[in-house]
């Protein structure tokens, strides 16, 4: 279902995106997964749509930690080189490759940081739905 965030490259931006692209399956596919796996009223005797929805919510919420995890991690990985090259480019003020490789970083890092942003929308948005359709059948925990 989702890649492990080890999988994550967060050297390369596009790859990082494709990624979590693969990443947000269970999101996008929210929609579809409630309508062939949650009945209608008339077809409620022949499945059980409480574990059903259970199942789909733990996925969910399994789904979306893991994205948040491989997130942060890649935005920690690039704060670090971010500083590294800050402190270097401090002792040489001068180099115009190091400043330019330190904008690249930064950039990529203000990338990295936005798709915090994105993921809270698609998990907002799966949620939704999921409430939508599940709220008679299954009531998630309470998180704090």
């Amino acid at each position: 279902m989702a890649a492990p965030a080890a999988a994550l490259n967060c050297e390369d931006f596009s790859l990082f995106q494709e990624v979590l692209k693969v990443m947000r399956t269970i999101d996008d596919r929210i929609v579809h997964a409630l309508n062939t796996t949650v009945p209608t009223v008339s077809f409620s005797g022949k499945v059980d749509a409480t574990q059903t929805c259970k199942q789909l919510y733990e996925s969910m919420m399994e789904a979306h930690l893991n994205r948040d995890k491989a997130i942060k991690t890649c935005i920690a990985q690039t704060s670090e080189v971010v500083e590294k090259l800050r402190e270097k480019r401090a002792q040489d003020s001068e180099n115009l490759g190091l400043i330019k490789q330190l904008r690249k970083e930064q950039t990529k890092l203000k990338l990295m940081q936005s798709e915090l942003n994105v993921e809270e929308v698609v998990n907002d948005r799966s949620l939704k739905v999921f409430n939508e359709r599940c709220r008679i059948h299954y009531t998630p925990p309470k998180v704090n």
